[in-house]
């Protein structure tokens, strides 16, 4: 090879480099300024799951029979009823407010506080509505991407959304001695082990979801990323969107 032929090549090679950093410039994403950041936490959070909240998870399945881990589950859901019809007035969604108070009212009352879903048997469906939901629905972007320690993917408007729900949610008043419990020691206790429950049961309840998303994404990171993007865009246009095609897998 002559002296012009290596200097071609070189300069062919080099230029192909060039071309191939400005592609990755340009594709990184915007809506995920933190990315190294986020992709530390989300290691950690795969760690603290892998290895403490999954084998719990599993042991409460264990031994808990199905007939009651499902009343655990529509108990808690019952509850979150309540944030869902004040979201739903809101949002203005008036006719979905009625139907949602009425869903309430009914497994309150025949569903024994809320333990079986009597008003799914009646044609009255769960809706989720959350705070997030209706920030979106006033306008407020979803982005930028943080993962939260613990909690996990979300955004400066999901952040807010959680703060709202949980005081929405009469769950959190328990230590407050809402119930009639007193203050102190016990109320706190109490109020950790509800929520300590509510952990366990949605995690147990979503046991094999982890499995779809390894085997679904190359890049566990990405994937839950852009389904949390697309899962969340899905219901603030309540499914009006064609592009959201991915499934409720990380809610």
């Amino acid at each position: 090879m002559t002296q012009q032929q290596k200097l071609f090549t070189r300069l062919i090679g080099a230029t192909l480099l060039t071309s191939l950093a400005a592609c990755s410039s340009v594709v990184k994403d915007e809506r995920d300024p933190l990315e190294n950041w986020n992709r530390g936490v989300q290691t950690f959070n795969d760690n603290v799951d892998e290895y403490a909240l999954k084998p719990a998870a599993k042991g409460y399945r264990w031994v808990m029979p199905s007939f009651a881990d499902q009343g655990v589950t529509n108990l808690f859901g019952n509850v979150n009823d309540i944030g869902v019809v004040i979201n739903d007035l809101l949002q203005f969604k008036l006719a979905q407010t009625g139907l949602d108070g009425s869903r309430f009212i009914i497994n309150s009352v025949a569903g024994v506080g809320g333990l079986v879903d009597v008003a799914d048997m009646v044609g009255l469906p769960k809706h989720k509505e959350d705070f997030d939901q209706t920030l979106g629905v006033w306008g407020i972007p979803s982005e930028p991407y943080i993962v939260l320690p613990f909690f996990g993917s979300s955004s400066p408007r999901g952040i807010v959304g959680r703060m709202g729900d949980a005081a929405m949610n009469p769950v959190n008043y328990v230590g407050a001695g809402v119930l009639g419990l007193s203050s102190g020691a016990t109320a706190t206790a109490v109020s950790s082990g509800t929520f300590a429950l509510k952990i366990l049961d949605t995690r147990a309840d979503h046991l094999g979801a982890e499995k779809v998303v390894r085997e679904a994404a190359v890049d566990h990171y990405e994937f839950l990323k852009n389904s949390y993007f697309q899962q969340r865009d899905y219901l603030v246009n309540d499914g009006q969107n064609d592009k959201n095609d991915v499934m409720d897998i990380i809610e």
